[in-house]
């Protein structure tokens, strides 16, 4: 994937805001971005920068995770393995998605 100054600079910015700037095999046409438990995946835009594909996931074994419903609960799964949503892992996936929308942005 060819990158413009522009993208390298706001990947270099995601980088100094505490991103890992990773590889995920199974997408191999977008950018894997990770800080903690969290992951999303970044698609070049035709404006020079970068838009979130699909949405921030919360990451079980290093891999992108669903979000389901079973009867009253929720869980985060991925194959056979499975995490229930608790009130402090939506907050880390918020946080998560914030702060990679900021990063994102377009310096002025």
């Amino acid at each position: 994937m060819d990158l413009s100054p522009q993208q390298l600079a706001i990947l270099q910015r995601a980088h100094t805001a505490g991103f890992e700037i990773v590889a995920f095999p199974m997408y191999a046409n977008y950018i894997g971005t990770r800080k903690g438990n969290c992951a999303a995946l970044l698609a070049p835009a035709s404006s020079g920068g970068f838009g979130i594909f699909g949405t921030p996931a919360y990451l079980i074994g290093g891999n992108f995770s669903v979000r389901v419903r079973r009867g009253e609960r929720e869980f985060f799964v991925w194959k056979k393995e499975s995490l229930e949503v608790t009130p402090a892992r939506l907050a880390e996936l918020d946080a998560f998605a914030a702060e990679l929308s900021e990063a994102l942005l377009p310096q002025l």
